[in-house]
């Protein structure tokens, strides 16, 4: 007898159609599965011998021989335990027609009590049955949720193997939750509003205006003071400026989420922009993706939010050095012997450092005890390339007696945003065209297409290449930052004051840095 069951696997943060093809020929008890199954997938026949015995389930005997097609495509998922196991039950038994099976993707990990266990990637699994043509999908009930988020597909949240069995046979109904309908996500940002607000911090107006440029652009930004000034604060603040997730934005975050097995329980989609802020010791594979079954890394994970470096210069440099291109592209290629896979990896990077190894080099309270050759020694950690790709770098200076005592009068997260997101609606209706959504995105043709600036911005700003000897790529991101500071002016041409602005954002060219 031959069986065909529909499932999934998934490839990056995307999903591929898997047939699981099962048959029975009459000889002696033995099965085989074929089509490049890794380890979670030879182990499973012996899950779901012990599943069905122990669900009261018949299972087909003979010689069974099981391929999931293409072959050519490895499988290491558990999430097979599932359609295997029906697929068993509907070659050795009627009780589940074939025309039920083959209008139903499955997916789900087996517990030897027959219980089904959450698994990775629901969420881009479900969306590939739909665009498939199914009817509906069985997934495990603690991933129900986050598969209702897909429009114009019956979920079926299944807790057992009998009720997969159930539902396929129609012998009992099992209410499927509501379609998603984009409620709870702005309850769940205006809640992290809550918690951390930027009139928490005082004093430090000039960064905190750098941080709304960043927000308002989309633009990368450098942190640089001594300790205890303030930059973590800022830099953790930074979410609650940030325009809320569109819908596509919270598809694209919560597949990676997903795919990465980091969506938390019960929450279907990821309702506020991710923060991720990996520790200084991680490795490359880490913070870009990979390993031998490649998954995302921490910049993939913060797709669509803040990705925050603590202590820059503490990360290992090949570490940093990795960041370039995806900073640069918006995405992380990972290439291994049998696939390569493709990350979303567009995030700002907001990353935070002491101005030297004691941190009081700029402290002007504070006597700095290095040697010029230390200091030297601490710079060098981080590469002009990399510290080109940082739009803004923002002094952080220390805190007065008189900041720190006095009233919380500063701007609150959601006046600053009122105007960052402002800035970004313009920008979305002049860039509806090409594909972009914020000036940091933009590339040359545009730079020079819309960043003109008038005479007077024009020889301050070639005084000012002149004078700090800025590559070209610093050169387009004063242009880019100085379109944003008019963006938040809604001024049509950049002038003087916004090209002087964004060159007082390239702290670490200036004298200072270097004396």
């Amino acid at each position: 007898m031959f069986i065909r069951v529909w499932s999934s696997a998934t490839h990056g943060v995307d999903a591929l159609p898997i047939e699981v093809e099962t048959n029975v020929a009459s000889g002696i008890h033995e099965y085989t599965v074929v089509g490049l199954p890794k380890g979670a997938v030879r182990e499973s026949l012996d899950r779901i011998w012990a599943a069905l015995k122990n669900e009261n389930l018949e299972a087909p005997r003979g010689r069974i021989t099981i391929n999931l097609a293409p072959a050519d495509v490895p499988k290491d998922s558990a999430a097979f335990d599932l359609p295997l196991a029906i697929s068993l039950i509907a070659a050795a038994t009627d009780r589940v027609p074939e025309e039920a099976v083959a209008r139903n993707w499955i997916m789900g990990e087996l517990s030897l009590d027959g219980s089904v266990r959450p698994v990775r990637g629901v969420l881009p699994m479900t969306i590939e049955a739909r665009d498939h043509g199914c009817d509906g999908v069985l997934v495990p009930a603690a991933n129900a949720p986050e598969a209702a988020v897909v429009e114009n597909i019956v979920v079926y949240p299944i807790r057992r193997l009998r009720d997969a069995v159930n539902v396929l046979s129609s012998e009992s109904s099992i209410e499927a939750p509501a379609p998603y309908d984009g409620s709870g996500r702005k309850d769940e940002r205006h809640e992290s509003v809550g918690i951390l607000d930027f009139r928490d911090v005082r004093g430090q107006e000039n960064a905190k205006r750098a941080l709304e440029v960043a927000a308002a652009g989309g633009h990368n930004a450098l942190l640089v003071g001594p300790p205890g000034s303030g930059k973590t604060m800022l830099a953790r603040r930074m979410p609650t400026i940030l325009p809320q997730l569109s819908r596509a934005e919270a598809l694209e975050t919560t597949k990676i989420h997903s795919v990465a097995g980091r969506l938390d329980a019960g929450n279907g989609i990821v309702g506020t922009r991710p923060f991720r802020s990996p520790h200084h010791t991680i490795s490359d594979a880490g913070l870009c993706g990979g390993g031998a079954h490649p998954k995302p890394g921490e910049i993939s994970l913060a797709h669509n939010g803040v990705l925050f470096l603590d202590e820059l210069p503490e990360f290992k440099r090949r570490v940093l050095e990795v960041m370039r291109q995806p900073i640069e592209e918006g995405e992380i290629t990972i290439s291994r012997a049998r696939s390569t896979v493709t990350y979303p990896a567009r995030f700002m990077l907001i990353a935070s450092m002491n101005p030297c190894p004691c941190g009081h080099l700029t402290d002007p309270q504070r006597e700095c005890v290095c040697a010029p050759a230390q200091v030297q020694r601490y710079l060098s950690k981080l590469s002009g390339p990399l510290m080109d790709r940082i739009d803004l770098h923002v002094e952080v200076a220390p805190v007065s007696f008189d900041e720190m005592d006095g009233p919380r009068d500063g701007d609150s997260s959601s006046t600053v945003r009122d105007r960052v997101e402002r800035a970004r609606t313009i920008q979305d209706v002049r860039y509806s065209d090409d594909l972009v959504h914020c000036n940091a995105q933009i590339g040359s043709r545009l730079v020079e297409e819309h960043c003109f600036v008038d005479d007077s911005g024009r020889t301050l700003l070639k005084s000012a290449i002149e004078r700090l000897g800025l590559s070209a790529r610093a050169y387009t991101r004063i242009l880019k930052v100085a379109r944003t500071i008019a963006d938040l002016e809604e001024a049509t041409e950049i002038d003087a004051r916004h090209v002087s602005e964004a060159v007082q954002y390239r702290a670490l060219d200036r004298d200072w840095w270097h004396g």
